[in-house]
C-alpha cells in the first residue's frame, strides 16, 4: 500500500493543503487546490516588484563603454532573445507542467509527498516557477539582512504568502512573462545574475546562443548555485556536470530530445569559460577617471539625498553614464608620462587635462598602474584627484600659486612692468605684515625666504613672474593682502586635496598647500577662459533604464574680470620665451603656464593653458614628498640632480599638449588691453622703464637676467 493510502481521508486533505504550502511541486490547478484554497481564505496579494538590480555602464565622449559598476551582473533580455532549448531545458527540470497548472499543481504536490514520506525525508519538491519568482522577488527587494532571511525563511507563513502572491502574478502576467522575468532574475553562480549574465559568464556566448549542452548546464545550476558554482573549482565543477546530466535525462525522459541527442550532449565537456565579469574601475582602462566618476556620483547630492540612494542609484540603476572623457587627449597624457617617468619609480606623475569654458575633465593619467600589487609598484587611490574622489593628500603645489598672487595685482590695479627691488630674502617687517581671512596677524619676522639662485634687484609684475623670483612674490603678497590673495585662488576653485581647509600663512603664494592636478588644471583653465571658472565635470549625461535622458551642463560663473586674465595670460605665455620654461620651449600655438617647485625639490609641477585646453602636472613621491625628496635621483631611466617644475612636469605638459591638440585650430588669446595694463604706474623701475609686453612680447627682457634653473 502507498503513503498515500495509508492517510486517512482528512489527513489526507489536511496533508495536501500542507504540501502545496509547505511542498509546493510542479503541480496545477485542480479543483482539490480551489476547494482548500477558499477553505483557507487564500486569495491573491498583489506584489512589489522594483526593478532589478542592472548593470551600469559608463561611456566616454565618443560612446564608447569604459567601465562597468552593479551590485548585481545582470543584463535583462526579452524572451524572445533566449534560446528556446534554454527554456525547455528550464522548464524540463524546474517544472515540467507549468504551461499547464496555475500558481501552485496539486498533482505533482501530492506526487511530491508522497516521495518524500516514504523517503522518511526530502527528496522531492521545489516550488513552481511562477513560486520561484516571486520569492526571487522577495529576495531581491530585502534591503536589509533581516528582509533578505525572512524571504528564505522555512515556514507555512512565508508559504502561504508566497502562495497569495503567486496566485496575484499568474492573473497580472502571461506564462510566457513569467518565464522571462524568472529567467532574468535567478541567480546561476559564478557572480552571474540572469540568463544573459550567465550565457556570458558560463560560456562566452549570448542568451540566444545557447546550445543544448550549455542550456542544461545553466538549468541545472538554479537549484543550489552556490554548491555547483564553476568558479570555486573543480569540485564545485564535477557536481555542476553531474546536475547538467540530471536536465538532459530529464529532458529525454520528457521527449523533449531525443536519447541520441542527450548521449551526445552528455558526451561534451563541461566548456566552462569563467569569462571575466566586467569590472569597476580595477577592470578599466581608464581606472583614475573612472574613480572620479564614481565618487562624483557616491559623494553629489545630485545623484540622491544620502550616499545609500547614491550607492543604488550607481549599482542598481542601470544607468548608461556618458562622460567627458576624450579618448584622444587621455592617449596623449598617458604616452606622455610614459616617456619621462616609469611604473616602476618611487616619485608617481599624474596628469589632468580640463576645458576651459565648461570644465570638462578631458584625460587623468598617471606613472603608475591602479590596483593593490606591492611587487608591481601599482597605486590604489586616485592620485589625480582629490580625496572626495578617491585621491590622497596631494602634493604642495609651489610657484604655481604666484599666479593667484599674479591675479591679485592685476585686480588691484597694477600694470604689467609695475614692481619693485628686492633682495634674495624676504622677511615680514612685522607680525601685522599679513593678515589671514579672520584678521589674524600671521606675519613672521623671525623667518627669512630666500630664491634659489640669488635673483634681487627689481622685479616687475612680468620679470619677477618669469623668473619666479620668491622674494618679489613675498613682497607682491604682502602689497596686495594675503586675504586677497586666497580669495582669487578659492574663486578659481582652489581647495585643498584632503579636504581640509586652505593653510593661511605668509607663505601662501609659495604654493604651500597640497593640491591635485584636477583641481590646479581647473582653476588655470578659468584664466583661459577669460576668467570664467566652471567646476570640475566628469558627467554630462545619464540615462535610466526605462531610456530617459537627463543632460547635465557645466556649472560657471565670472570669477575674475577678462581683461584682467588677459594681462595675467599674456605674462604667462612669457614663461615660454623669457622664463623657467625657455629650456623647454612652447607648443607652437598661443599658450601660457608656471612652473612650480617646493622648497628643496619636494614636489614639482607645471600648470598651463591654452584658450582650447589647460592642463596641470605633479609629481612627486607618495611615501612622503618631504622625506623623500626628488634630488639625486634617477627618474625615467634618466638620471636628475634636483628635479624643477621645468625638469619633468614642463616637458610633460608640453608633449601632452602637441598631441592631444593636434588637428584642432590655434585660438589666439585676447590682446592686454594697454591703456588699462600697458607700461607701469606708480611703481616703475627706476632710472628705465622696461617695455610694455602688451607691445612687445619678444626682447623684453635680457636672458641674462634670467637664470633657467629657477623653476619654482
Amino acid at each position: 500500500m502507498s503513503s498515500i493510502a495509508r492517510l486517512t481521508g482528512a489527513a489526507v486533505a489536511a496533508g495536501v493543503v500542507a504540501a502545496a504550502i509547505a511542498l509546493p511541486a510542479v503541480g496545477g490547478t485542480g479543483a482539490m487546490f480551489v476547494s482548500a484554497s477558499e477553505d483557507l481564505g487564500i486569495k491573491p496579494q498583489e506584489l512589489k516588484e522594483p526593478p532589478l538590480a542592472e548593470r551600469t555602464t559608463v561611456l566616454d565622449a565618443k560612446g564608447e563603454p569604459i567601465a562597468t559598476f552593479y551590485e548585481e551582473y545582470r543584463q535583462n533580455v526579452r524572451l524572445d532573445q533566449i534560446a528556446d532549448v534554454m527554456k525547455t531545458a528550464i522548464i524540463s527540470i524546474e517544472d515540467y507542467r507549468y504551461y499547464e497548472h496555475g500558481p501552485i499543481d496539486i498533482e505533482g504536490t501530492v506526487r511530491a509527498l508522497a516521495k518524500n514520506l516514504s523517503s522518511g525525508g526530502i527528496s522531492q519538491g521545489g516550488s513552481s516557477i511562477t513560486q520561484q519568482y516571486v520569492k526571487q522577488v522577495l529576495l531581491n527587494s530585502g534591503t536589509t539582512k533581516k528582509e533578505k532571511n525572512a524571504a528564505l525563511e522555512a515556514s507555512y507563513a512565508r508559504k502561504l504568502n508566497e502562495l497569495r502572491y503567486a496566485m496575484a502574478i499568474e492573473k497580472k502576467y502571461t506564462k510566457d512573462q513569467i518565464l522571462g522575468k524568472y529567467l532574468n532574475i535567478v541567480y546561476f553562480g559564478a557572480r552571474a545574475y540572469g540568463i544573459e549574465a550567465a550565457a556570458k559568464r558560463f560560456f562566452g556566448v549570448t542568451a540566444a546562443e545557447l546550445t543544448l549542452p550549455q542550456a542544461a548546464t545553466l538549468a541545472g545550476a538554479v537549484q543550489d548555485p552556490l554548491q555547483t558554482d564553476p568558479s570555486r573549482g573543480k569540485e564545485y565543477r564535477a557536481r555542476l556536470l553531474a546536475r547538467r546530466n540530471v536536465v538532459l535525462d530529464r529532458m529525454a525522459e520528457l521527449k523533449k530530445i531525443t536519447p541520441e541527442e542527450a548521449t551526445a550532449a552528455k558526451a561534451t565537456k563541461l566548456g566552462y569559460k569563467g569569462t571575466p565579469l566586467p569590472g569597476g574601475c580595477e577592470a578599466s582602462d581608464y581606472p583614475y577617471f573612472c574613480m572620479y566618476v564614481r565618487n562624483e556620483i557616491l559623494s553629489n547630492p545630485d545623484f540622491g539625498k544620502t550616499k545609500k540612494a547614491r550607492t543604488q542609484f550607481l549599482n542598481r540603476g542601470g544607468l548608461e553614464i556618458r562622460t567627458t572623457l576624450d579618448p584622444k587627449m587621455q592617449a596623449a597624457a598617458e604616452k606622455a608620462i610614459k616617456k619621462h617617468v616609469h611604473p616602476s619609480d618611487n616619485p608617481v606623475a599624474s596628469e589632468a587635462l580640463v576645458k576651459p569654458g565648461t570644465g570638462e575633465i578631458k584625460a587623468m593619467a598617471a606613472s603608475r598602474n591602479y590596483g593593490i600589487s606591492k611587487r608591481k609598484n601599482e597605486m590604489s587611490y586616485n592620485v589625480v584627484a582629490d580625496a572626495v574622489h578617491g585621491g590622497g593628500i596631494g602634493f604642495q603645489a609651489g610657484s604655481t600659486f604666484k599666479t593667484f598672487t599674479l591675479l591679485t595685482a592685476l585686480k588691484q590695479g597694477m600694470k604689467i612692468n609695475d614692481g619693485f627691488t628686492v633682495g634674495s630674502g624676504f622677511r615680514a617687517p612685522y607680525y601685522s605684515s599679513f593678515k589671514n581671512c579672520k584678521g589674524e596677524n600671521i606675519g613672521d619676522p623671525s623667518a627669512t625666504i630666500t630664491n634659489d639662485e640669488g635673483g634681487g634687484g627689481f622685479k616687475s609684475l612680468a620679470t619677477g613672474t618669469w623668473g619666479s623670483v620668491n622674494t618679489f612674490f613675498m613682497t607682491l603678497e604682502q602689497k596686495v593682502g594675503l586675504c586677497n590673495v586666497i580669495k582669487t585662488a578659492q574663486s578659481l576653485g582652489i581647495k585643498r586635496a584632503d579636504g581640509n581647509p586652505l593653510r593661511e600663512f605668509e607663505t601662501f603664494t609659495l604654493g604651500i598647500n597640497e593640491m591635485d592636478p584636477v583641481t590646479v588644471a581647473t582653476a588655470y583653465a578659468a584664466i583661459g577662459a577669460r576668467g570664467k571658472y566652471c567646476a570640475p565635470m566628469a558627467i554630462t549625461s545619464i540615462k535610466d533604464r526605462d531610456g530617459k535622458v537627463t543632460n547635465y551642463k557645466p556649472k560657471c560663473k565670472q570669477a575674475i574680470d577678462p581683461e584682467v586674465t588677459d594681462a595675467a595670460a599674456n605674462i604667462l605665455s612669457g614663461v615660454f620665451t623669457k622664463g623657467t620654461m625657455r629650456g623647454v620651449g612652447g607648443i607652437g600655438r598661443p599658450a601660457a603656464g608656471k612652473t612650480g617647485t617646493t622648497d628643496a625639490q619636494s614636489t614639482a609641477w607645471f600648470a598651463g593653458f591654452t584658450p582650447d585646453l589647460a592642463g596641470a602636472v605633479s609629481i612627486g613621491d607618495p611615501r612622503g614628498a618631504v622625506s623623500y625628496k626628488l634630488n639625486n635621483i634617477t627618474i625615467g631611466g634618466r638620471y636628475y640632480g634636483s628635479v624643477f617644475g621645468a625638469s619633468i612636469p614642463g616637458p610633460i605638459w608640453k608633449d601632452t599638449m602637441l598631441s592631444a591638440l593636434k588637428g584642432i585650430p590655434a585660438t589666439d588669446f585676447t590682446p592686454v588691453n594697454s591703456s588699462r595694463f600697458g607700461g607701469c604706474g606708480a611703481s616703475c623701475q627706476p632710472r628705465r622703464q622696461e617695455p610694455d609686453p602688451g607691445h612687445t612680447p619678444d626682447g623684453l627682457l635680457d636672458d641674462a637676467n634670467i637664470d633657467t634653473t629657477l623653476t619654482h
